[in-house]
């Protein structure tokens, strides 16, 4: 059961249990629901806000700014200042997870963020701190 939700995204009982049984293991639901208590999995939220079971051992750190730094160098691959407003370009689907990622740091430069899809408006104070912001968040992409 460890090595399935290790590869793969398990958001609930169900998947776990087809995917077991993908491996060839037949299990009912009330294993899988035994099981998961005595691995102590736990229901965590990836860094794209999705819901998934992790070991208790892998449960990713809620460090705001580590989260942060994880989003960037993951999903991140272009950032730009223009006037006050930092562009952030991140693969499609990724910009909100960004946004929220970068709200929950509180940082002193961001007034607030607008996400799309795969680009993200940091709004800052001025077009300086708007600078000093994108070169913070560019160096966390090399």
């Amino acid at each position: 059961m460890l090595s399935v939700i290790a590869r793969r995204p398990i958001a609930t009982q169900q998947q776990l249990l087809s995917a077991l049984e993908g491996a060839g293991v037949r299990v009912t639901q009330a294993t899988i629901s035994r099981d998961i208590a005595e691995l102590g999995l736990e229901k965590v939220t990836d860094a794209l806000g999705r819901p998934r079971y992790v070991a208790a051992d892998a449960v990713p750190t809620t460090d705001p700014a580590t989260v942060l730094e994880s989003v960037v160098r993951q999903f991140v691959t272009r950032v730009t200042a223009a006037q006050n407003v930092v562009v952030v370009v991140a693969e499609r689907g990724a910009a909100p997870a960004f946004a929220r990622a970068l709200d929950r740091v509180e940082h002193e430069r961001v007034v607030g963020t607008l996400a799309g899809d795969d680009t993200c408006l940091v709004i800052s104070q001025t077009a300086a701190s708007a600078r000093e912001l994108a070169r913070e968040l560019a160096a966390l992409l090399s």
